[in-house]
């Protein structure tokens, strides 16, 4: 079967049987394999289960030994799991998937959702923002999240304590997403227990991790690129300089959205990392109608017709495993720039960044702010 690269044009067909949607659980939450891993080996192998059978010796191949993929009995565990919690497992292959994910080299494999799905076609904005939040920020963050729903737009956040909550918050009536680091099912903070189950009735609860699943504080990072994956644009409400917020921006700057931020005083610590975005060229925001102005006018999920080039060879297990290994020697516990790692490595970026996430992901190294890079303790 010839190779493509991913994305591609022609998606994988979704598992229609439960032996299907097993081998997809299992090839996902099998040993070093992510999102990347993943649609590399279904796009090399066909199927998740021929990737599967393959699995071992791709990981011999790149010098891992003993190597047994997920077990079946994980797989189904985690399906019942999620039947008794009443989510809807939606994969990468099905026609509801929402299709500003769909495109990301990183786009999950599988999503876990609660609530209705319809929202899903509507237009996204992405509200984050500070957890110690002023009692200014999240007024403004309330009623920037009401007035862009009256608007039609749908938004996103993280349902984290202060500026997340107060989106959510602003745009319940209408409906919000609330994209979980955890399992779907897993409420974190408890605080907005009450408000996780108001959203369901009119919005969507996702995720893409196991059901069940405790959120750690590696799982954050990834959750944020969903939040900026899904929307046209990013709103930073109040961020502090060193903040999982300005990540986010990052991430969506990455992933070709537009990034905006609400201005704070000068000298209010909260609102630095928004003052920063704004200086870097974000675009500085007072109302809906500064949000509204600002966005693209063409869809995100169009694209412009593109003349006819070669396909860049896909990578190899061996390959990856590769870059992985030099990575881990180029870096120590002194923090290194991201930038000049990738200069070091003599590596094309749009390479580098999908092995980076996969080793943060896997706890093997440590971003920090500055855009500095570690290995982990």
């Amino acid at each position: 079967m010839p190779k493509t690269t991913h994305p591609s044009t022609h998606p994988p067909l979704p598992p229609t049987t439960e032996d299907d949607r097993v081998s997809w659980l299992r090839l996902l939450r099998s040993r070093r394999v992510g999102p990347a891993t993943f649609h590399r080996l279904l796009s090399e192998h066909g199927t998740a289960q021929a990737a599967l059978n393959a699995l071992p010796e791709v990981a011999r191949a790149a010098g891992v030994t003993d190597y047994t993929p997920c077990p079946a009995g994980v797989a189904e565990a985690e399906l019942r799991a999620g039947k008794t919690a009443g989510a809807t497992l939606l994969t990468h292959a099905d026609a509801n998937y929402p299709k500003a994910l769909r495109d990301l080299p990183d786009a999950p494999p599988v999503l876990w959702v609660m609530g209705d799905m319809a929202v899903l076609d509507r237009p996204m904005i992405a509200l984050v923002g500070a957890r110690n939040a002023s009692s200014l920020g999240t007024r403004m963050a309330r009623s920037l999240a009401a007035d862009l729903s009256a608007r039609g737009y749908l938004i996103v956040s993280g349902l984290a304590r202060g500026i997340d909550t107060a989106a959510h918050l602003g745009s319940l009536e209408a409906g919000t997403i609330a994209v979980m680091a955890g399992g779907v099912d897993v409420i974190y903070p408890a605080e907005n227990t009450k408000l996780a189950g108001d959203i369901l009735a009119t919005g969507l609860r996702l995720s893409e991790q196991p059901i069940g699943l405790i959120p750690q504080a590696r799982h954050f990072p990834s959750r944020n690129r969903l939040v900026s994956g899904l929307a046209q644009a990013v709103v930073v409400v109040e961020a502090a300089a060193k903040s999982g917020s300005l990540i986010t921006a990052r991430t969506a700057l990455d992933q070709g959205r537009e990034v905006m931020a609400v201005p704070g005083h000068p000298i209010d610590a909260r609102a630095s990392g928004c003052n920063m975005l704004i200086r870097d060229g974000a675009t500085l925001i007072r109302n809906a109608e500064d949000v509204i102005d600002a966005l693209p006018q063409v869809p995100i999920t169009k694209t412009a017709p593109q003349p006819d080039l070669p396909l860049a060879p896909t990578p190899t297990l061996r390959d990856i495993a590769s870059l992985h290994a030099q990575i881990l020697n180029r870096l120590g516990p002194s923090p290194l720039a991201e930038d000049q790692l990738i200069r070091d490595l003599a590596t094309p970026a749009h390479r580098v960044a999908p092995a980076l996430l996969d080793l943060e992901l896997d706890g093997r190294i440590t971003r920090h702010p500055g855009g500095l890079l570690a290995l982990a303790r």
